[in-house]
């Protein structure tokens, strides 16, 4: 799913190569863990990779029938795999389209008499006294008219598809009930063809049915072929499976063989770094002679023979890892353990890391109820600033904000413009190359989202009437309600006596300050509970929003 070029002036063939260049070396990443893209130009530096071997590689992806043209953001080949309501509204669309084209037929089937006069007084195959009835249309020597005369004198049987139009169009001004009759049928043939254009539908991968030939590019460029190479994988690995096609089918069955050291080894590392925020190898990207040796390389082996043998099971592999002691342990770090281990590569703790944007939003919304969890279904637009998506196309795309549930939607299901991202995802990669590798900061430009982002102050405030309604009437309580559902503690003394300084401070402003309540309380579109006095809500949506930016919340431990 690479990006597809359509800008003016670029050149298809090099637009097609660069695309198969990002198949090849995505793959490399994502199941070998090589750094592929070194070898474009030349031989790797490092690992045992020849520029032979990038190319045999690229052979795979080069039987693709992309031209490298654009114009067509869902470029073929693509499988249709259409929704219920849309598969329904399709097929009401083409049954009302073939009633329509039923009544032009019987309307034109009712006027062929007249027509015949009509036709006469055009051509001059019959006296014109005899298509006196008739008022011709305009004889002069117009190309239109020039047209049509051309196409009556053709057997309306033989008639090519523009001709049927050019005769159909001019019979229009001699019978108002055709002329009806067919704008009905046009009215609904473009609702059929926007009922097809709304299938949802998915680009998939296909071979050319003659392969093409691949060649060597000098320093990587698309129009500078050296020698011919054959599909192939490097030199340095497994073997091909003899009797294979040599095709992605055959690659994929070269990938999960048993014989392959990396695969396996690699996509559990991968899930390690999701769960402890650093792989048993710490470069996800690279398992070449450059990466760090695992200090738990018996682990990674046994976790990947595990995967392997167990049907690539992903639920059990993931279920493993959890429910293991090691990752069960407290992220408390003693100080000999930071002395000794401050990256905890020993595993001696459990792990501790920020947690990506997505997931501190997730939170966010989980914690204050507003939460959809509705699996599947159509990417969403949750809330983002004026002028994003217009300011980045020139306004040629305009961002329509998503209602009612829409909003609350995990993360996973927002909808992702590579040219600009979600604005409300920090740090993550821009998707416009493969990235495993995740990027983690802890920049105080963050707090400019976490606490003003529509979405952490709408789900603070639904979770201060959440607390406020379900707890004892003591602000203590309701501050423990608050840890409950985010820290999954207790408050300390000294937090409640914080957090009721707070919270006073905030209370005696807003009764001050009534109009600053209720600007705050309005922020999202979900509806508030009125019996809260708006001075005590907003109080407290003060509070939760600053209890969802502490580092404890926003860290998984």
């Amino acid at each position: 799913n690479h990006p597809i070029n359509g800008e003016g002036g670029r050149i298809a063939e090099e637009n097609r190569v660069d695309y198969v260049m990002d198949m090849a070396e995505t793959t490399g990443t994502v199941w070998l863990g090589l750094t592929l893209n070194c070898c474009r130009c030349h031989d790797h530096k490092y690992d045992p990779l020849l520029q032979t071997d990038y190319y045999r590689f690229f052979g795979f992806f080069n039987q693709t029938p992309v031209s490298g043209g654009g114009g067509d953001p869902q470029m073929a080949p693509r499988l249709d795999v259409p929704q219920a309501h849309e598969s329904e509204n399709l097929e009401k669309a083409r049954v009302l389209l073939k009633e329509s084209e039923a009544q032009v037929a019987d309307v034109w089937k009712a006027s062929s008499e007249k027509r015949v006069l009509w036709k006469t007084s055009l051509t001059g195959e019959r006296p014109e006294s005899e298509a006196a009835s008739v008022n011709p249309p305009s004889q002069t020597s117009s190309p239109k008219n020039a047209e049509l005369r051309s196409a009556l004198l053709v057997e309306e049987g033989k008639w090519t598809a523009a001709q049927r139009k050019t005769v159909e169009e001019a019979w229009e001004g001699e019978d108002a009930d055709f002329k009806k009759a067919r704008g009905e049928r046009e009215f609904r043939r473009a609702a059929a063809q926007r009922a097809d254009s709304a299938i949802t539908r998915v680009m998939v991968m296909a071979d050319m049915p003659k392969p093409r030939q691949t060649f060597m590019l000098n320093r990587g460029l698309y129009n500078q072929p050296g020698e011919e190479v054959t599909s192939g994988v490097p030199a340095s690995l497994n073997a091909f499976p003899e009797g294979a096609p040599s095709n992605r089918l055959g690659l994929a069955r070269w990938m999960t063989g048993r014989e392959n050291p990396l695969m396996a080894r690699v996509t559990v590392n991968r899930f390690w770094q999701q769960f402890f925020g650093m792989g048993l190898v710490k470069t996800s990207e690279d398992f070449g002679v450059q990466a760090e040796m695992p200090v738990h390389k018996e682990l990674l082996d046994w976790l990947a023979v595990e995967f392997r043998d167990g049907g690539w099971d992903v639920k059990a592999l993931v279920r493993t890892i959890v429910t293991s002691e090691t990752y069960l342990q407290s992220s408390s770090i003693s100080e000999e353990g930071a002395r000794n281990d401050p990256q905890n590569r020993l595993l001696g703790r459990g792990a501790r890391f920020r947690m990506p944007a997505w997931m501190i939003r997730d939170q966010a919304l989980a914690a204050s109820g507003l939460l959809s969890r509705k699996i599947g279904g159509s990417p969403v637009k949750p809330y983002q600033p004026e002028g994003v998506w217009e300011e980045a196309t020139f306004g040629n795309k305009v961002y329509k904000q998503d209602q009612g549930a829409g909003l609350y939607r995990r993360s996973l299901y927002t909808f992702w413009r590579r040219i600009v991202g979600p604005t409300m995802f920090f740090d993550t990669g821009n998707r416009a190359t493969c990235a495993v590798k995740p990027l983690r900061t802890n920049t105080p430009l963050h707090a400019l989202n976490t606490l003003n982002d529509p979405t952490y102050v709408e789900a603070a405030r639904k979770l201060a009437e959440r607390v406020w309604l379900g707890a004892k009437a003591e602000f203590p309580s309701r501050l423990g309600a608050v840890y409950e559902r985010l820290l999954c503690r207790e408050p300390s003394e000294g937090e409640k006596k914080l957090w009721t300084g707070a919270y006073q401070r905030h209370l005696t402003h807003f009764r001050a300050h009534p109009e600053d309540a209720e600007k705050l309380l309005r922020v999202g579109v979900s509806p508030r509970d009125p019996s809260i006095p708006a001075a005590e809500h907003a109080a407290g949506t003060a509070v939760c929003l600053s209890v969802l930016n502490l580092d404890e919340t926003l860290t998984k431990e």
